[in-house]
């Protein structure tokens, strides 16, 4: 009997991805744990593996193929004994039913009368209306009713790009209902678009399709700012101390095949005393709910690190735990991998508070997004030679700027205060983060 491979869900939210490559071919025979395709989400490129034995039968979705749905058959494996021709030729015999239970919407026209007979009765009657989380968090923040959207995912399910089609649907009903002149209402969206091109001479742009990843890192930030009250608190910290530490840290480094066994970098140490004035300063360490508080056991700081196309923040797991040295060697692991898109989905979902350092840039400071569901998130700037009074005598000292961001429905001004003075105390004693 013909085996079908279908698209996996790679993390909780995906709904669709990219088939970037084949590493097999029709003919070529497969056993557990070997390595069929490579699927690229918004975040990540992953590998798929079989967890059947068999002869690739037939290559059902073509190598970069995009936007192929979660469960959506992608190929066909024949079984130990199997003709290849005959299960391929079976799997095109059942295409129609894979397309109307695994991609509805190559079905969708047949569907339209079955789909509300299902779906309206039940919703009126008070029953569950089946939706991804993510469509269910846009429908609520665009005041979209999910009793009226049709469903286009697995067996009717409504997912984010339903909730997104039917954005213009409540506007183009209520003038229907009540006001005639607000007619146009459903066209604001589109005719930004429109206005913002007519500014330009044609030629003089070339407009580039946004990606996966940019439409996350646009959905989420605005998420952020229109539903997280920012506060924001900063503190100069001097660097003297650090930078004469991390010195004596990596000069003391082993070394193998002539390659030190780490290096050390300021944004470590950052890393370091951040989750350790975390652990020290526990009510900042937090997460808001409505139903009530999330008090985090360990600080697991997400890394911000500018990849092609957009940001991801890798998580170091339980950072207040770990040595300067493990903490280097993971964060250049975990940059590198981000960077060839090569993380996987619990490497870079979840954490409880984040980093973002531009200080390599020259930047001295600035103010970060938080990405929820964190309450905090640290802006880090450069390290620059200041003048500072010491004992009632001009000086000069290294000096860095930082920010912290906070989500005032959680950490108010005083506790971000008290956040940033124990992490100001490990960056300035750093021999503390050492004991």
């Amino acid at each position: 009997m013909p085996i079908k491979i279908l698209m996996p869900a790679l993390s909780p939210t995906m709904e669709t991805g990219n088939l970037t490559k084949w590493n097999v071919k029709v003919g070529d025979a497969v056993k557990s744990g070997t390595v069929l395709a490579e699927i690229e989400t918004d975040k990540a490129t992953m590998e798929v593996e079989a967890i059947d034995e068999g002869v690739v039968a037939k290559l059902v979705v073509a190598e970069g193929a995009a936007d192929v749905p979660v469960n959506a058959v992608i190929a066909i494996l024949a079984e130990e004994g199997e003709d290849v021709s005959t299960a391929a030729a079976a799997a095109d015999g059942a295409a129609p039913t894979v397309a109307k239970a695994e991609a509805p919407k190559a079905d969708e026209k047949a569907k339209p009368a079955e789909a509300p007979k299902a779906e309206a009765p039940k919703a009126e009657q008070g029953e569950r209306v089946f939706a991804s989380p993510l469509a269910r968090r846009v429908a609520k923040d665009k005041g979209l009713d999910l009793k009226s959207v049709k469903g286009s995912g697995p067996k009717g399910r409504i997912i984010l790009r339903d909730v997104e089609g039917a954005e213009a649907a409540p506007k183009a009903a209520a003038p229907q209902a009540s006001a005639p002149a607000a007619a146009p209402a459903p066209k604001p969206a589109g005719a930004s678009d429109e206005m913002t091109l007519k500014l330009f001479d044609p030629g003089s742009y070339e407009l580039i399709p946004h990606d996966g990843m940019r439409k996350t890192i646009a959905r989420r930030l605005t998420e952020s700012k229109q539903t997280v009250p920012h506060f924001y608190v900063t503190v100069d910290v001097e660097l003297d101390a650090l930078l004469a530490l991390r010195k004596d840290i990596n000069d003391a480094a082993p070394t193998a095949d002539g390659k030190p066994a780490y290096k050390v970098s300021v944004n470590d140490m950052v890393i370091k005393a951040y989750a350790l004035a975390l652990k020290a300063v526990p009510d900042a360490h937090v997460s808001w709910t409505d139903g009530g508080m999330l008090k985090h056991k360990h600080a697991d700081v997400g890394v911000a690190v500018s990849i092609p196309g957009g940001l991801i923040t890798p998580i170091v797991r339980k950072a207040n735990e770990k040595s300067l040295s493990t903490i280097s060697n993971e964060v250049k692991d975990l940059a590198k991998r981000a960077k060839d898109r090569k993380l996987k989905p619990e490497e870079y979902q979840g954490g409880t508070t984040s980093v973002s350092n531009l200080g390599m840039f020259g930047v001295k400071d600035f103010a970060a997004v938080i990405n929820p569901p964190h309450a905090t998130i640290l802006a880090v700037g450069a390290g620059e030679q200041r003048a500072v009074v010491k004992g009632g005598q001009l000086a000069v000292a290294t000096v860095m700027s930082v920010t912290l961001s906070t989500d005032h429905r959680a950490v108010d001004g005083a506790l971000g205060a008290e956040l940033l003075r124990a992490f100001k105390g490990f960056i300035e004693k750093p021999m503390s983060m050492l004991v």
